[in-house]
């Protein structure tokens, strides 16, 4: 198999070279690091040892983000399934698997089937996003033997089923642990924002590279947020454009509003609710608006991202630890703009606060 490296610094590459093939290892980084790509890399390099190996992710656009880097970087027979942790796990128990009220499984069912079922070789997993995967998945490698190797940050956490670093850990059986710096996707002004909401001891090394500031929007009028995707996508029609939006029914409306304004643009949208087509699985490779909904936004990165809905938090304690930690994902996911809009009159708790040095007003 051919291995080709895409795009890594020198500190990237020496994580990658210096992580040894057996044991658990725990990697965490803060957004823009490049653990998604690392992740990839790690899997395809596990898959050189002659044993199949299973990249994870909790989200399923995170999953379409990854299988095609998977192939690029590994054309030949690469050896690497690209999953999502609920298909993986039901497809390895069997479909019958039972699910709780969380919208996970019954771990103990789990446990059982590992203890008294001979399933062949221990899995080799490598696991994007770990954050977000709860403690009973971790308990479950542990008692398959799994050799798992997963990138983190507990700092962008977005479920209510989670896992720190800590408990990633300690549920493993125990793990090397290592750091990742460095933010190779946002722009200094779109990290000194994203540090506003930062929930972590101390926030990431801001990156050297410039752009324009943040703004934030008042959308006084009802096609005001369409009026404004489509300057973007014309005044930047190479760039993906990342609208991020609370609901499935603002995705929709807002879909309805650009295919009828303007056609031209083939706006796509992604929701989890969708069982197949083309709600199902978008082409995050080309440019344009993908509409897509926060909590599948983990793990994503556009040149522009629009978070038009700021007001729907007004009822949030803007200093809760959940809602930082959702405005900290929010504006990470963009490298070269980012946006924010608001309808009524008063600017959103959250973003009152926020300088007008990081983020313009108007």
């Amino acid at each position: 198999m051919t291995l080709t490296y895409l795009d890594l610094s020198p500190a990237q590459r020496a994580s990658l070279d210096t992580l040894p093939f057996e044991g658990n290892h725990l990697v965490s980084g803060p957004p823009g690091s490049g653990k998604s790509l690392l992740a990839a890399q790690r899997a395809l390099m596990l898959a050189l040892t002659g044993t199949p190996t299973v990249l994870l992710t909790r989200s399923n656009l995170l999953r379409q983000t990854l299988a095609p880097v998977v192939s690029a970087l590994g054309a030949e027979d690469h050896g690497v399934r690209v999953a999502t942790a609920h298909a993986w796990l039901t497809h390895w128990f069997g479909g019958d698997a039972p699910r709780t009220d969380d919208g996970w499984f019954d771990w103990a069912s789990f446990y059982e089937r590992a203890a008294v079922t001979d399933h062949g070789p221990a899995p080799t997993l490598v696991v994007d996003e770990g954050q977000d995967l709860p403690i009973g998945f971790y308990r479950l490698c542990r008692i398959l033997g799994s050799r798992t190797t997963v990138y983190a940050d507990e700092c962008q956490r977005l479920t209510a089923t989670n896992s720190t670093i800590s408990e990633i850990s300690s549920s493993l059986g125990g793990c090397t642990h290592h750091e990742l710096a460095g933010n190779h996707r946002n722009t200094r002004q779109i990290a000194e924002l994203a540090a506003h909401f930062h929930t972590g001891a101390t926030a990431p090394p801001l990156p050297d590279r410039p752009g324009p500031n943040s703004r934030l929007h008042r959308l006084g009028r009802p096609d005001a947020v369409t009026d404004l995707l489509i300057a973007l996508a014309t005044h930047h029609p190479r760039y993906s454009i990342g609208v991020i939006l609370g609901s499935t029914r603002a995705q929709s409306d807002l879909l309805t509003r650009l295919e009828r304004k303007a056609p031209r643009l083939r706006p796509q949208l992604y929701t989890s609710q969708a069982t197949q087509g083309r709600y199902r699985t978008v082409d995050l490779t080309r440019p344009g608006i993908v509409i897509v909904n926060r909590a599948s936004a983990k793990g994503l990165g556009f040149d522009t991202v629009v978070v038009p809905d700021t007001h729907t938090d007004n009822a949030t304690d803007p200093s809760s630890t959940a809602l930082r930690m959702t405005y900290y994902v929010l504006a990470t996911r963009a490298r070269q703009e980012l946006h924010f809009g608001y309808e009524g009159n008063v600017e959103p708790p959250v973003l009152a606060p926020v300088s007008p040095n990081l983020l313009l007003r108007g």
